[in-house]
């Protein structure tokens, strides 16, 4: 990827916590990295630091594109770096690429519950809390508990039997107020695991009835002047509150797990997945999807899960969604979550496919504000027409006849101020007798229109007539009949003074000389103009080849397109031998044709051809 790579997408990149992923061109990562403001960590990989390592320089070349997703804190994006990490193992972490292993506070399962700090996480009932980014604040956390609920730490077997049998004694822990001493009866069972429920609300962040108690506490110690104490438990209980111990990123409640996300719109849709193996996000992945006319939520689900699972290897048994579907070929059952560690990934999924929708739809509202050159000329002409709409859509008509003979008419069409030669239409006058330019015009106009109307097709925005004011004012007669009069702009240019007419204002508008807008309406003028001159040739060429074959006796119109056709011209013809002429036709009409020129030849002195 160069800077200018990275410009282009700088706009989509979120100033959010997350990860980023450099990928190269055959979908190889080579780099994660964590962000606390996603935007300014990836735009530090471009520019012209001269700080920057040469391996970075390379790795940053070798990238063809980046990825991020997007979390809720910046120890999420430490977490899911590093499972991304273990996962996948980069070419340019190198050092990161170790077994490293974030901390929990497990409550163990067993009678008497001893909770401790461990970085191993057991399926062996035991309650795991985590994971902890921080092992000093975790240590303040796990300190906040034994203060508030004592608890033993040692590892003996509190059976019923061994207690009643008064195989232990009391350790120091229990004279210094440190615990109960359930080892020798002095606590009882039910007691002991009250006090466990109330760490597990902690842990979970049910603050309520703790706070509630902490208040107590440090009032009845400030009523006894123990502010020292109170100012302890204040400070535990504020580090504490700000510390979140449940991570959207690692969970130790769930196992292997899809999650999707779907974020829609009119036009377009993008899926978030987030695979979960062992209970860590390994792969985040948004889609972006085509949409057609029917297409709902149900069957983009439908179509999508089942193509992304197969090209990440998925073989999770349960698929979290926001709706129950039906996934017909999916080997896994739907979770819907309400609550909980699933309902939170559900969440994290939309969020990131609702972000890249969103970025999106402002990336096509910065192109649309983005002026083109033909967009620039475009608005230049609706101001100086004083026209409502932009005339994206133009057409501009033009008479040919040359004394009144194979009179033709043409329309060429501009979209976008650019030819649209495919839209091209030439007329022949069918209505009118004689040299009538006026009269032409109201009839193409009329036939072009009219057919248009007819089709359904849209209408132009604009209506260039080649003429002054007789022949707009012949082109409005033809408008207000259909009814269009105020649905398109119509003008005149007179080619003299390269005037600008409208219908009912005898006053012409002169357009600066210069101007980009001008040069449009000349260019569309001086094309219908050859068009319909090219069209009028034709005619006039065919009607003359067409008069002097058919001025043969005994030469119908069929016979005389037949000797056009294959010899390509009456010259070609008149030079042809007798059999060459039957072998399209006749002996008989091989005859006349040659009899017709000879005479011609006589009558203008010269020396009869043989072509025998």
């Amino acid at each position: 990827m160069t800077t200018e790579d990275f410009k282009r997408i700088a706009d989509t990149v979120p100033r959010q916590p997350g990860v980023y992923r450099f990928i190269d061109a055959e979908d190889r990562i080579l780099y994660v990295g964590k962000a606390k403001t996603l935007r300014n960590r990836v735009a530090s990989y471009f520019g012209d630091r001269k700080d920057r390592l040469n391996r970075t320089r390379v790795m940053v070349k070798n990238a063809s594109r980046l990825e991020f997703t997007i979390v809720e804190t910046e120890a999420d994006a430490l977490l899911l770096e590093n499972a991304l990490i273990k996962t996948h193992q980069p070419r340019y972490n190198v050092n990161l690429k170790d077994d490293k292993n974030y901390s929990y506070i497990c409550i163990k399962n067993e009678r008497f519950p001893r909770v401790f700090i461990t970085r191993e996480v057991r399926r062996d009932g035991s309650y795991y809390f985590g994971p902890y980014t921080s092992k000093g604040r975790l240590k303040i956390i796990l300190d906040l508990v034994k203060t508030l609920f004592p608890l033993r730490t040692c590892n003996l077997n509190l059976s019923p039997e061994n207690i009643a049998e008064g195989k232990f004694k009391v350790c120091l822990e229990y004279h210094i107020k440190n615990c109960e001493g359930p080892c020798v009866g002095e606590e009882s069972e039910a007691s002991y695991n009250e006090k466990i429920e109330q760490v597990k609300n902690i842990l979970k962040g049910n603050f309520a009835e703790v706070k509630r108690h902490f208040q107590g506490e440090m009032e009845r110690l400030a009523e006894d002047l123990e502010f020292e104490r109170a100012q302890l438990i204040a400070e535990k209980l504020k580090a504490f509150e700000k510390y979140q111990s449940k991570s959207t990123i690692v969970s130790t409640s769930i196992r292997d797990l899809d999650v999707f996300g779907l974020a829609i719109d009119e036009k377009e849709a993008y899926l978030n997945y987030i695979k979960i193996v062992n209970g860590a996000v390994i792969h985040t992945h948004t889609q972006e999807i085509e949409m057609n006319l029917d297409d709902d939520a149900e069957s983009l689900l439908s179509y999508a899960i089942p193509e992304l699972r197969e090209r990440f290897n998925s073989i999770a048994p349960e698929v979290i969604l926001a709706d129950e579907i039906d996934l017909s070929g999916v080997e896994a059952s739907i979770t819907v979550p309400k609550i909980g560690d699933k309902k939170k990934l559900l969440e994290l999924s939309e969020k990131n496919a609702k972000y890249m929708l969103l970025q999106r739809k402002k990336q096509r509202i910065s192109h649309a504000n983005r002026q083109t050159p033909a967009e620039r000329i475009l608005r230049q002409m609706q101001g100086d027409l004083q026209m409502d709409e932009l005339p994206m859509h133009i057409e501009c008509f033009d008479n040919s006849n040359i004394q009144g003979s194979n009179p033709a008419s043409a329309c060429v069409v501009f979209k976008n101020a650019k030819p649209s030669k495919k839209d091209y239409r030439h007329y022949n006058i069918k209505t009118v007798v004689g040299p009538d330019d006026f009269a032409s015009m109201k009839e193409v106009v009329h036939r072009r229109y009219r057919r248009l109307m007819d089709e359904g097709e849209p209408l132009p925005q604009l209506v260039i007539i080649d003429g002054g004011k007789g022949q707009l004012s012949h082109a409005m007669e033809s408008i207000d009949l259909l009814g269009l009069r105020g649905k398109m702009t119509v003008v005149g240019i007179a080619k003299r003074l390269e005037e600008i007419y409208f219908p009912d204002d005898p006053v012409p508008l002169h357009i600066n000389k210069k101007s980009e807008s001008l040069r449009i309406i000349q260019q569309a003028r001086d094309e219908a103009h050859r068009f319909s001159l090219r069209h009028h040739r034709n005619k006039r060429s065919k009607g003359m080849i067409q008069t002097e074959l058919t001025n043969i006796p005994g030469v119908g119109e069929k016979t005389v397109q037949k000797l056009i056709s294959h010899f390509g011209s009456t010259k070609k013809v008149k030079n042809a031998l007798a059999s060459e002429i039957a072998e399209v036709t006749n002996l008989s009409t091989a005859k006349r044709v040659l009899e017709y020129f000879r005479r011609q030849e006589v009558a203008a002195g010269e020396v009869p051809k043989d072509r025998g």
